[in-house]
């Protein structure tokens, strides 16, 4: 089954040139060119890749992401200026996935998009034999990609999910910054290491009663952070 991508861009050059190479990959692709229009696309279309950028007429990138957010988990990548890292770090704040920067080679973003997809959707088959997990509080079923803590549902984006079911599959293993990114993100992923704090306290404000002093993810001061069941 064809991959769906929505592409928001209020710029038509760079929706019609992104358009055309991923229909070229056989994906399936819907335009944006304003926040509210893509609003309206994603609240009818469950998409598996959302191509969204920061600068849009009527409602700017970050507030869709937000919205979006409130009733899907789907994979937002945020595009953004080149050297802008406020808007990267405000991107990843809002739940987006990840962000590729302007301008950009249309070979890198086909790469990314399908490194992401993979991930989310499991062609990665690492740690797929582990279906379902149980640990104090939380439970988490790979298949269907939910969690549960104290039998409340919590909604993740695909990356946080990925983050925490790194950590409860491997219990009590400290994972340095660039572990997460290399594991999560991929080797040639041109971020950097504030990327993954923002995903891990995007993750304790989820699911810990108090995210400054997590019961879960734990900090090993100057090393990283592993997962304490």
């Amino acid at each position: 089954m064809s991959k769906r991508v929505l592409v928001v861009d209020d710029e038509k050059l760079i929706v019609k040139g992104i358009k055309f190479s991923l229909e070229q990959d056989g994906m399936e692709v819907d335009c944006a060119y304003d926040g509210q229009e893509a609003l309206d696309l994603s609240e009818k279309t469950r998409y598996d890749m959302v191509l969204l950028d920061v600068m849009l007429p009527k409602v700017d990138g970050f507030e869709v992401c937000r919205r979006i957010r409130e009733f899907s988990d789907m994979p937002i990548v945020m595009l953004t200026a080149k050297g802008d890292d406020m808007d990267k770090i405000l991107g990843l704040e809002y739940g987006a996935d990840d962000y590729i920067t302007k301008p950009f080679n249309i070979l890198e973003v086909k790469a990314r998009i399908k490194a992401i997809m993979r991930r989310s959707f499991g062609s990665d088959k690492k740690g797929e034999e582990v279906a379902e997990i149980k640990s104090g509080d939380i439970w988490i079923d790979k298949s269907s990609r939910r969690l549960m803590v104290k039998e409340n549902e919590i909604n993740l984006t695909s990356r946080e999910f990925d983050m925490l079911f790194l950590f409860v599959t491997n219990p009590g293993k400290v994972f340095s910054r660039d572990d997460l990114l290399m594991a999560l993100w991929g080797a040639d992923y041109p971020g950097d290491a504030r990327t993954v704090d923002v995903h891990v306290r995007r993750l304790r404000e989820k699911i810990e009663e108090n995210p400054g002093e997590p019961r879960y993810i734990q900090t090993k001061w100057g090393v990283g952070y592993f997962y304490k069941p």
